[in-house]
């Protein structure tokens, strides 16, 4: 396993303008969940940089509890394959009617197409951090890992690379397929690849599965 080496720290304190604020806003905007990936090679090496970027997130008591698994095996990534449709069919028979009509419509994974399989665990194991700031909440120590995923999702955005997570598996399984340490949970599959088309929408949105939900951006005061 290949290891990163995180970029130096700048020696001076950067000032961030308005053009580089609504490049951020854009950036924001233009993050999408890919699902649809077009089947060309990303250069290699890129995948290492996006790493060395993601290690740039923070974590609870500086724990660094990410670990990243580059699934390059075609006997590998069928056992990942066949977990999801395992889970998928699962999942569709959760619905009924029109909603069980509309998931079957969805294209819920870039499995197939997309070029790169990375999987991000959370070590659960690690003594990294010396347990700070997990005592009362253990699960940051996940969380910490879910900013490493989306420090690298936008990162991977700039370089005009798209990134889908695929939730639906049994974490345990795949687990067992990348024959990983039984401490390393995993947090993340993701599928990392160039997008066959861009779109600033998400595609549960276009598809009418849900739109945005107003309730999500209130600001509650106590």
């Amino acid at each position: 396993m290949e290891s990163v080496t995180v970029p130096e720290a700048q020696t001076h304190t950067p000032r961030f303008d308005q053009l580089f604020r609504e490049g951020l806003d854009a950036l924001l905007l233009w993050r999408r969940d890919v699902r649809r990936f077009a089947t060309a090679p990303l250069e290699p090496g890129i995948v290492e940089r996006l790493v060395e970027r993601a290690c740039l997130a923070p974590s609870v008591g500086y724990s660094q509890p990410w670990r990243f698994v580059l699934v390059e095996s075609p006997q590998v990534r069928s056992q990942v394959r066949a977990n999801f449709l395992a889970c998928n069919r699962e999942a569709l028979a959760e619905y009924a009617g029109e909603r069980a009509r509309r998931y079957a419509e969805l294209k819920l994974a870039g499995l197939d197409d997309a070029p790169v399989h990375l999987a991000v665990f959370a070590d659960t194991g690690t003594e990294a951090g010396h347990g700070l700031g997990q005592r009362t909440m253990p699960a940051m120590l996940h969380y910490s890992v879910v900013t490493a995923v989306h420090t690298l999702w936008l990162v991977a955005r700039a370089w005009g690379i798209g990134v889908g997570w695929v939730s639906i598996l049994d974490p345990i399984g795949v687990r067992d397929s990348l024959d990983v340490p039984p401490s390393w949970d995993l947090v993340a599959y993701l599928c990392i690849g160039y997008p066959e088309a861009e779109s600033p929408t998400p595609e549960l949105a276009r598809a009418g599965w849900q739109g945005a939900d107003p309730d999500a951006r209130l600001v509650h005061r106590r």
